[in-house]
């Protein structure tokens, strides 16, 4: 017996066995409680819309905070006696204080990158989309996918709770550089609201361990009869790639919070090698700041593609899907994602050019990061030519999944000068770092999240979201973000740093004054159009027009071969078997195959 035959024999066996416990277990569900049903859910697509939920709030939380800081950069002559109402001591005078806006861009980049585009994107779509496009009943353990949603939602309660301490949220920075971080005994004011940072950022990291060991399990042994490695979705490919950065990644930046912790209470000096109190040096010899960026960079470059991946995943299912088309160089798409894995882990220094780092050391970290332009290059031309003479269907999830690769091209492009360590040691803290990042990682990232939600809204609800509504959502989004974050990449060419409150006494930025406010009020505009797709969203849960079939998309997966609004076991019946690969499009004249249909005599494989 070949060894093919004896895996294929063992998923049998394993699908089998899965399919009598989630039956059982099925049956079992039909008289949950509304606590074990709705809060302690233990149904992947419960969880997943958990996940969703609360990403949103967080993501209006953390939005608002961004609205509230262009406010005070944009018009620096004028007072807001608002904020005074809201933020008390913080804002007197009508202007945030210097401590409390360094707080608020703390609060608004930890929210953005971790609460919202990593728990809010990747558990989504990873715990609703798994099971359904593998063909499993649930995660390999739903208990613990259960857990890691609670573990983030404490992990929220305790940030969100930071923002009520007397003496104010952290103030660090989201990358908490040390020794700004690590003066927890030397000063008091900053002491709790960091340590509930930490403690946040710990309960997430086990939130997301929790998540990727299950992610990995489901994929590798828990796939139905027929669905082999090379015939699952994108999709699939992405998450389990963003599910291994993640447990090989976390850990280390769960190890660095930790020892953070240790030196801002229990006196060691990890990243200290001296501090100033009253005056007076108390040596901590062999401490090191550097050490810690290093801890942070290791998971913070990865994390650049957890975000990144499973939209890019979504983006390749979305386009496929509305373009009647294979998808093109599937094996190569693969490739790329595997490659941008492993070079993920190879990079990281290159957010340290300025620390004293070793030129020649430097000098392969340019390389290597150089070389992530070949893989993401591969993928833009794959989704190019899968788009190219495609029978497009502009939906909003098509529209969105467009605007991804838009932005995922003009923002990786600006990520060349800034992995040139020359060209970095000018631009490095500028405002040409946030145009980067906030272009390819939060935008195109946001892009992905939006593509995804609109395409499978239908499978989450059984209901469409309101088309009119998307449209504005998704054009007023897309133009302003550029004119957000474009004339920043000038403004950073000229050496305006970042994290300052206030540029009207500096006479060198006096001349970007009103590209400041003209920021500012597109900011304003772009926060408001996405409460209307929140308003979308939740209207449409309840009075958008109604899903009348199964597979509204025409789509060839799985999660289309199950009732309109699945229940928890997915499949009422026996799980389907899969005979081909998921990009059937336009094949020997057919518009669409589903991959459950039997590949018939003499048809042609892909």
């Amino acid at each position: 017996m070949s060894s093919e035959s004896i895996h294929h024999g063992q998923q049998g066996v394993a699908a089998a066995s899965s399919h009598d416990l989630h039956e059982e277990h099925h049956h079992h569900h039909g008289e949950e409680s509304f606590i074990s049903k709705y809060v302690f859910s233990q149904d992947h697509k419960m969880i997943a819309k958990q996940f969703l939920i609360t990403g949103m709030i967080w993501a209006i939380i953390g939005g608002l905070f961004s609205v509230i800081f262009r406010l005070q950069l944009g018009y620096p002559e004028m007072t807001f006696p608002f904020l005074e109402d809201i933020f008390g001591k913080w804002a007197v005078g009508g202007r945030i204080s210097n401590e409390f806006y360094y707080a608020l861009v703390t609060m608004h980049g930890t929210i953005l990158v971790f609460f919202v585009l990593t728990a809010g994107l990747s558990g989504t779509f990873a715990n609703f989309l798994i099971p359904l496009q593998i063909g499993a009943r649930d995660m390999a353990s739903p208990f613990l996918n259960m857990l890691s949603y609670w573990f983030f939602f404490l992990a929220s309660v305790i940030m969100f709770s930071s923002l009520f301490i007397q003496t104010g949220p952290a103030a660090g920075g989201w990358t908490i550089y040390p020794p700004l971080s690590a003066l927890g005994q030397a000063s008091e004011g900053s002491k709790l609201g960091m340590d509930f940072w930490l403690v946040s950022m710990a309960m997430f990291i086990v939130s997301s361990l929790l998540g990727g060991l299950n992610y990995i399990s489901t994929i590798l042994n828990m796939r139905t009869k027929g669905m082999t490695m090379t015939r699952m979705p994108l999709t699939i490919w992405a998450i389990f790639f963003t599910a291994v950065l993640g447990v090989l990644s976390f850990p280390v930046l769960l190890s660095g919070a930790i020892l953070l912790l240790f030196d801002r209470n229990l006196g060691t000096s990890f990243y200290l090698s001296e501090i100033v109190v009253k005056g007076e040096i108390l040596p901590n010899e062999g401490g090191s700041a550097i050490l810690f960026q290093h801890l942070f960079w290791f998971l913070g470059h990865p994390e650049v593609y957890i975000i990144l991946m499973p939209a890019l995943g979504m983006v390749s299912e979305v386009m496929s899907v509305n373009s009647r088309k294979p998808i093109f160089g599937y094996l190569a798409m693969v490739g790329s994602l595997f490659a941008i894995a492993i070079l993920a882990f190879l990079v990281w220094a290159h957010h340290m050019f300025v620390t004293g780092l070793n030129p020649f050391l430097g000098a392969f970290f340019v390389l290597l990061t150089l070389l992530i332009a070949v893989p993401s290059a591969i993928k833009v031309f794959n989704w190019l030519t899968t788009l190219w003479r495609g029978n497009l269907r502009f939906t909003p999830a098509m529209l969105f999944a467009i605007g991804f690769v838009s932005l995922f091209i003009s923002g990786g492009l600006t990520g060349i000068f800034l992995g040139n360590s020359t060209l970095d040691i000018h631009l490095h803290d500028t405002y040409f770092v946030v145009a980067h990042f906030h272009i390819v990682m939060g935008v195109a990232s946001f892009f992905g999240m939006f593509a995804g939600v609109y395409h499978w809204f239908p499978k989450m609800y059984g209901r469409y979201m309101n088309n009119t509504m998307a449209y504005i959502h998704f054009w007023v989004t897309l133009v302003g973000a550029y004119l957000i974050f474009w004339p920043m990449h000038y403004a950073g060419l000229a050496g305006m740093p970042r994290r300052y409150t206030d540029y009207s006494n500096w006479h060198s930025f006096n001349m970007f004054a009103d590209m400041n406010r003209f920021i500012s009020t597109v900011a304003m505009i772009v926060f408001a159009v996405q409460l209307l797709f929140v308003f979308n969203f939740f209207y449409s849960i309840w009075k958008g027009r109604k899903v009348t079939t199964k597979n509204p998309w025409g789509s060839n997966t799985l999660e289309w071969t199950t009732p309109i609004r699945p229940g928890h076991g997915n499949w009422p019946g026996e799980i389907p078997e899969v005979h081909r690969w998921p990009y059937d499009y336009g094949k020997d004249g057919r518009d669409y195959i589903s991959q459950i249909e039997p590949i018939g005599e003499g048809e042609s494989h892909h």
